[in-house]
């Protein structure tokens, strides 16, 4: 009687309408390749468990920051702070981790990379001094010093090695509040020892550009840090990138000046900054690198702040990235934690990788059966400071779909019984989901082998008879940020999380998102726009009435009506205020509204001077 009883709850849990095993996305190996189309920020690798305060206080927490990405032989090889090695990928969709041979015991900090002379070549050393090394073989990791340990005024902070088209090589660097980006020529034939003096080449003017202020949304009047340089070339210019105002905020941006000289004068570009992302469920995107795909697309990969377990709690982003016809640089961040499509999928124009797919989970009725834990939080909090924004300290099942990476669920159990239930509330064709694992008091550190999330997601119309749409029940890969694309796209109101195992002590997530399409109209443009520049012209505040429907809205602006590259996403309520402009740079703006069925028209474009 007892063999039958557990019969019958497995067949409850696993309905009869399961579709067959063919068209479930499921995986039980390490190295199974995924033939997606899409992909979603953040992007989902195997991020490391940093270990800066173990000794202290048993701070466990994962990051991923300051992504350093050359392509090398048709394959991308992506270098991140403190990772105790690098990952390589062939289509910027499967990455697979590399423990190289030799390398930083410390792991690299802010590393830079390059290729020169069928090598990549890299400095990294967390001291701030210490040699290029080299290797003609990545994927092995047989790294080589020359013993040449560079050591100029101050070290070496957030590095960038820059390979001319002539062959020469210069080291850009510095990570500061006070000290300005430098630059220095080396000498590759004589062990990459400097060539003459570093030349300081600028510092920021938070004062004139309304993006380079410190602090969430630009707010806080501590001094701004300049920091994370990356050299491209386009043409005969030279694109110095440069981070800013500070990596823990949700304004953490890129901007970029231009010369004709890889030394100099830089001149600020008008249409500052190019990467910035203060919106959405994952927010800032600095101190990043650009690079060209096999097909001459560029993209650019950026850091993305939490700032939960500490301040330097952070995860990559990846968007479509590239140069207009007149030389101005762009990188496309609007709906960038939506599924957008990858490198290899054929796209109208690349700079538009968007698919369409909208977030269908947004604050929608949800439940769990697990009970909510009630203990307190093992952090670095310097929220006191005004380094840090202050911690969310409720855990309850809501914060599962508020579009919000910093607030997270917490499960009382952490078992095979435990389900989490989003109602729709209407049939949607679901395309996508994406489940966001959060390191709530972990015990973890470094790179364990054995890491890995496994679950099964079940779609059903009625919430009585469930299919599984994709089974992870067996999976044995290392999963934080879990997107899974579906072959097929499910036409359902109510989507299951079932919980198998997950490697933490805790069962925590920041966020469980359905992505998809719904089947009513999509919202009316916004109507009533205004822009109104404020007395402090680093500001504008940009009205409109609220849409009937509308789950958010995105604005646009840049220095040209034709080329609205910038923006900023928002959910719920209307109107903004955008405090990223240069005091004497005239702009254009537009707004648009969105919700589960699409994309209204935009709106009339605006013009301030």
């Amino acid at each position: 009687m007892k063999k039958l009883t557990v019969i019958i709850i497995a067949l409850c849990f696993f309905s009869c309408e399961t579709v067959e095993k063919k068209d479930i996305e499921t995986t039980d190996k390490v190295d199974v390749k995924r033939d997606y189309k899409t992909y979603c920020n953040p992007i989902d690798i195997d991020y490391s468990y940093m270990s800066h305060y173990r000794a202290k206080n048993k701070v466990s927490y994962r990051s991923g920051a300051d992504p350093a990405l050359v392509n090398f032989k048709g394959k991308y090889y992506m270098f991140v702070t403190r990772s105790h090695g690098y990952w390589v990928s062939d289509d910027m969709s499967n990455w697979t981790f590399i423990r190289p041979q030799s390398w930083y015991f410390k792991g690299s900090n802010a590393p830079a990379a390059a290729v020169r002379d069928g090598k990549i070549i890299v400095y990294g050393d967390p001291s701030g001094r210490g040699p290029v090394i080299e290797t003609d073989n990545p994927e092995l990791g047989d790294w080589k010093t020359n013993f040449a340990v560079l050591n100029p005024p101050g070290g070496i902070q957030d590095p960038n090695l820059f390979v001319d088209d002539d062959g020469k090589v210069y080291l850009y660097e510095e990570s500061s509040n006070k000290w300005p980006i430098r630059v220095v020529e080396l000498d590759p034939d004589n062990y990459y020892v400097p060539k003459g003096k570093q030349k300081d080449l600028f510092n920021l003017e938070p004062e004139k550009h309304g993006w380079e202020r410190f602090g969430q949304d630009h707010k806080s009047d501590l001094k701004p840090y300049l920091e994370g340089p990356w050299m491209m070339k386009h043409g005969d210019t030279y694109y110095l990138e440069y981070g800013a105002p500070g990596t823990q905020w949700n304004v953490y941006a890129d901007g970029v000046r231009t010369s004709k000289s890889p030394f100099g004068p830089f001149e600020y570009a008008p249409y500052n900054p190019i990467s910035y992302k203060p919106g959405g469920f994952l927010k800032g995107s600095g101190h990043g690198s650009t690079v060209k795909d096999n097909n001459g697309n560029y993209w650019h990969y950026a850091t993305m702040a939490i700032s939960v377990n500490y301040k330097f709690e952070r995860r990559i982003g990846m968007y479509p990235a590239g140069f207009e016809d007149n030389g101005q640089m762009y990188v496309n961040t609007a709906y960038g934690d939506y599924p957008h499509y990858l490198p290899e999928t054929e796209v109208e124009r690349h700079k538009e990788r968007f698919t369409g797919w909208m977030l269908l989970s947004y604050k929608k009725p949800v439940k769990t059966n697990s009970g909510l834990v009630t203990k307190d939080i093992n952090v670095v909090d310097e929220s006191d400071s005004g380094y840090m924004l202050g911690q969310i300290r409720e855990f309850d099942i809501a914060k599962i779909n508020d579009e919000e990476i910093r607030s997270y669920w917490v499960s009382e159990a952490n078992n095979d019984s435990i389900y989490v239930e989003i109602d729709l509330e209407k049939k949607r064709n679901v395309k996508a989901i994406q489940i966001n694992f959060q390191d709530f008091n972990s015990d973890i550190y470094g790179r364990p082998t054995d890491l890995k999330q496994q679950f099964v997601i079940e779609a059903s119309s009625d919430g009585k008879h469930w299919e599984i749409i994709a089974d992870y029940s067996k999976n044995i890969k290392d999963m934080p940020h879990a997107y899974i694309e579906f072959k097929e796209a499910v036409d359902a109101r109510y989507i299951r999380y079932n919980h198998v195992y997950c490697t933490n002590n805790y069962l925590s997530i920041s966020e469980f998102r359905v992505f998809g399409k719904g089947y009513e109209a999509q919202p009316e443009k916004p109507s009533n726009f205004k822009v109104l520049r404020q007395d402090d012209r680093r500001n504008a505040d940009l009205t409109w009435d609220k849409v009937e429907g509308a789950t958010g809205y995105v604005i646009y602006w840049g220095i040209s009506k034709d080329k609205l590259n910038l923006s900023a996403l928002m959910y719920d309520k209307p109107n903004y205020e955008l405090r990223a402009l240069t005091t004497d740079q005239s702009y254009y703006y537009q707004v648009e509204a969105f919700n589960e069925n699409g994309v209204s028209e935009k709106s009339e474009i605006l013009y301030t001077n």
